[in-house]
């Protein structure tokens, strides 16, 4: 506890942390991980005596726990949220009910930080600015504004003092899951410590308004072309780290369109899951967190989505690889499904293969083999699979999967007859025709042309100096085999061992020499260093096949 003892504020904090931990039964852990002494006025306060009894509450006391201790820990429980590979299930679902509402902060400060920020006084930025905010999360706030030019946007303002908050939270989180992962090994099979690195690099992304102007660009530019989807533009003169300025979006949350007010929901849901589609496998750029709140619909049936300080991203290599497995999963082929994961890398030799097959049929049986619009939960089934076979998976995939199942869930709200597979169907063949076109064999050459340049030139040389060697005889072969000297070393002791009982048995028939109880003593030698060469020899056998096993 030395970093703590020299920040009495952080100590303050973990006093804090234990006591609300105490308060909703978790006193156990705090025994476990040996701070209760060290912070004395824990008490008995919880009825658990350890965490085999940890019962159907779990989830729930655990969401109220991060609920209680604010910002930084709201944001852990919602990333954990999108991370049922590393928390499971039931505690990913539980950790989706966090609410990021928190109070806003005075108009004064949010003023003072975008003047800081963009070096202007606020009233020569904008024409108009609401004092009242949008929204307020825990990391930042939403004001409407009008600049000087006549368009309206949305200023989205980093909080004063959050960056510090943040850092020393997650000093206290890193020291915490190192005690978990030393003292508690029934929770180490959850790297509670890469789950909080894990964190501290998702949430410093996401104070960064800089990296999320950036998301934004470039996703509006993946759909420049597309009529369906509307993205915000973005204002890089009055953005910066601490303040983003963009569109204004003016529309209905998708999870409040009805057709009342002359939405057609159901081709609302079929362009949501294809735009989401296309973010996969097309552009492997895609929304992280596409919950409703993040989807609004504009005029004439428009998705547009909001938010995006977190983004997944994919090389080329793995959208195809993703849309091949995705193809196996839409034609019901556990093989193939099977042999996919392992060419991904994602299955190794450690896996029951055999039992993961029986545990997909059963899955492609209750998902696959009803109708087509019951497929609703089938990507969180496989992920608890793949979970249960402990089968490593990129965080992107985990991401993906998540993502593919809100697209889910929201467009069977809108149309119950509503099948995401059926959806995206086309946009995954695309992307698997598109690789054995020729067009992409001479993009995959005009990549390569360098590396294939340097290749073709030094295959002359090369060839040239092999011929060379070969007609000078310098040319030489060598073989290793692991513990041939050792073998050799032991034949050599038994031939010598057959020439001296061959030598001394034939000694044993001869009258000549020195006697030794009516026979040559030469026989006795050489049979008395027969015996021991023997002794020796069996040893050293019976010594080799024990370390062998």
């Amino acid at each position: 506890m030395k970093f703590l003892a020299s920040n009495e504020n952080n100590l303050k904090r973990l006093r804090e942390i234990l006591k609300v931990l105490s308060k909703y039964e978790f006193g156990y852990l705090i025994e476990k991980i040996k701070l209760k002494h060290n912070i004395p006025f824990i008490g008995k306060s919880y009825q658990y005596d350890s965490l085999e009894e940890l019962d159907e509450s779990t989830p729930e006391r655990l969401r109220l726990v991060l609920q209680e201790l604010g910002p930084t820990f709201i944001k852990l429980g919602q990333t954990l949220s999108t991370r049922p590979d590393l928390v499971g299930r039931r505690i990913a679902t539980e950790f989706t009910k966090l609410q990021d509402d928190n109070p806003p902060v005075s108009f004064d400060s949010i003023k003072q930080v975008i003047e800081h920020e963009l070096k202007s006084p606020i009233n020569e930025i904008f024409e108009t600015f609401d004092v009242e905010p949008l929204g307020s999360a825990s990391i930042g706030q939403v004001h409407r504004a009008m600049l000087k030019t006549g368009e309206e946007v949305a200023v989205k303002v980093r909080k004063p003092g959050v960056e510090n908050v943040i850092k020393n939270d997650l000093a206290i989180m890193e020291f915490l899951a190192k005690r978990v992962d030393s003292y508690v090994p029934q929770l180490k099979i959850y790297n509670v410590p890469g789950i909080v690195d894990e964190f501290k690099r998702s949430i410093f992304k996401e104070i960064d308004y800089e990296n999320e102007a950036l998301n934004l660009k470039r996703f509006r530019n993946n759909f420049k072309d597309d009529a369906t989807v509307h993205v915000p533009a973005v204002y890089s003169k009055y953005s910066s780290l601490k303040v983003i300025t963009m569109e204004l979006v003016v529309g209905t949350k998708i999870s409040e369109v009805t057709e009342a007010d002359g939405f057609d929901l159901k081709l609302i849901a079929e362009r949501g899951a294809i735009s989401y589609f296309k973010q996969v496998v097309e552009n492997g750029f895609f929304h992280a967190d596409p919950h409703p709140s993040n989807i609004y619909i504009l005029k004439r049936n428009v998705v547009c989505y909001i938010d995006f300080g977190m983004m997944g991203i994919i090389d080329e290599q793995f959208k195809t690889e993703l849309a091949e497995l995705m193809i196996y999963l839409i034609n019901n082929d556990v093989s193939g499904m099977i042999s996919q994961l392992t060419y991904m890398g994602m299955i190794d030799e450690n896996v029951d293969t055999r039992s993961l097959r029986y545990d997909l049929t059963d899955m492609m049986f209750k998902y696959y083999g009803t109708e087509l619009n019951e497929v609703h939960g089938g990507m969180n089934e496989l992920i608890n699979i793949m979970r249960k076979y402990h089968i490593f998976m990129p965080r992107e995939l985990v991401l993906l999967a998540r993502g593919i199942g809100m697209v889910e869930e929201t467009g069977q709200k809108l149309d119950p007859t509503f099948n995401a597979v059926q959806v995206g169907k086309p946009v995954i063949k695309k992307v698997v025709k598109k690789k054995f076109s020729p067009l992409t064999f001479a993009d995959y050459l005009k990549k390569n042309v360098i590396e294939m340049e340097h290749i073709l030139k030094n295959i002359p040389l090369s060839l040239t100096k092999t011929l060379y060697k070969l007609e000078e005889g310098e040319i030489s072969i060598k073989i290793e085999h692991e513990g041939l000297e050792k073998i050799t070393n032991k034949i050599s002791v038994a031939l010598i061992l057959s020439a001296l009982l061959i030598g001394s048995s034939m000694i044993m028939t001869t009258d000549n020499g020195v006697y030794l109880i009516k026979f040559p003593f030469l026989g006795f030698l050489g049979f008395g260093v027969s015996a021991v060469l023997a002794v020796i020899l069996v040893i050293s056998i019976i010594k080799d096949r024990g370390l062998s096993k």
